[in-house]
């Protein structure tokens, strides 16, 4: 009933069930394994468009979609024209869709005038819009969140200019930049933008199950929704609620196993992505989602921190999960 193909301007989407963007977090190799779990849209971590306009190589491998499955949105982040413009240009040579983002809180982009700092200025917003619209074909979406603060609610207005200027889409996350994650996602303003707007809506916000899943499509009424924190070392929950939303029947969880080839797989790709000192470096949060709520994870995770070496990281894990197995 909730779960099907969503078009976003001209592109079909085989289902409405989407990775959000996540700094540090969504990159190639993240994004294939969820891709892999049947996720509908996968999209780049943030990418400066500043940075693309000054040719900032370590930039360039943000944006890097070789060997991964279409379709892949790439999302860039700024308030400077000129560069959204040629940043436009640059990523709609791969980008499937091209996404912006209004609405991250990090205080090192907000300093700068980007990210959530835009809805302040909504007169930006549209001119950013229309900047992105006339320097590309693809579809283009807007992530946004309610407001600045409680004093500053301006998402259905900011929606409203968004799509007139000509976006594709509109992803919302129910909750002001002044919260930043904490509290509970009010449902009720994406329920608003969704009523407001004819463009297809995303929602975003609080989604961490099933039937938060499925009680987000119900009661705001909207076109897909866009899972972020609960997926971190969890690819596996976009399975389980697309399973879910197709048959109302729940998916056994992971096997140790499973869960243990894809740490593995994981940390390979990683490596052969940036090397083997980085990726083990990076990795390290990412390893303490994949073994949370299990069995004496908090010594592990001191265990894994301590790390630098491959062979060594790959050889504990083994050794825990077969503690695991055994306990």
């Amino acid at each position: 009933m909730y779960l099907k193909s969503i078009k976003i301007g001209n592109l079909e989407l085989q289902n409405n069930v989407f990775l959000a963007p996540m700094a540090g977090i969504t990159d190639k190799s993240f994004r294939i394994l969820c891709k892999e779990m049947g996720v509908g849209l996968t999209t780049t971590e943030m990418v400066s468009a500043k940075a693309i306009y000054y040719h900032d190589n370590k930039t360039k491998k943000l944006y890097n979609l070789d060997g991964e499955k279409k379709p892949i949105s790439i999302q860039l982040f700024g308030s400077d024209l000129e560069a959204i413009k040629y940043a436009t240009q640059e990523v709609d040579k791969i980008a499937d869709i091209i996404d912006f983002n209004m609405g991250c809180p990090a205080p090192k982009i907000v300093k700068n005038g980007d990210g959530s700092n835009l809805l302040l200025h909504l007169d930006l917003i549209e001119k950013i819009v229309m900047a992105i619209r006339e320097n590309t074909n693809k579809p283009i979406a807007f992530k946004i969140r309610k407001g600045w603060d409680e004093n500053n609610i301006v998402a259905v207005q900011a929606a409203q200019i968004i799509e007139k200027a000509g976006a594709s889409a509109i992803t919302i996350h129910g909750r002001t930049r002044k919260e930043f994650y904490s509290g509970k996602a009010d449902w009720d303003i994406i329920k608003k933008v969704k009523k407001s707007v004819k463009i297809p809506v995303i929602g975003n916000g609080d989604i961490v199950d099933e039937e938060t899943a499925e009680e987000m499509f119900k009661y705001t009424n909207v076109d897909g929704i866009m899972i972020g924190r609960a997926a971190f070392g969890n690819p596996w929950i976009f399975r389980e609620i697309i399973h879910y939303l197709k048959t109302g029947e729940k998916l056994e969880k992971p096997t140790l196993d499973e869960r243990y080839n894809t740490m593995v797989r994981h940390i390979n790709m990683e490596i052969e992505e940036r090397g083997e000192e980085v990726a083990i470096k990076e990795m390290r949060k990412q390893l303490s989602w994949y073994i949370k709520n299990l069995k004496d994870a908090s010594q592990m995770r001191d265990r894994i921190n301590k790390i630098i070496n491959k062979d060594e990281l790959l050889n504990e894990i083994k050794t825990y999960f077969e503690y695991l197995k055994n306990n």
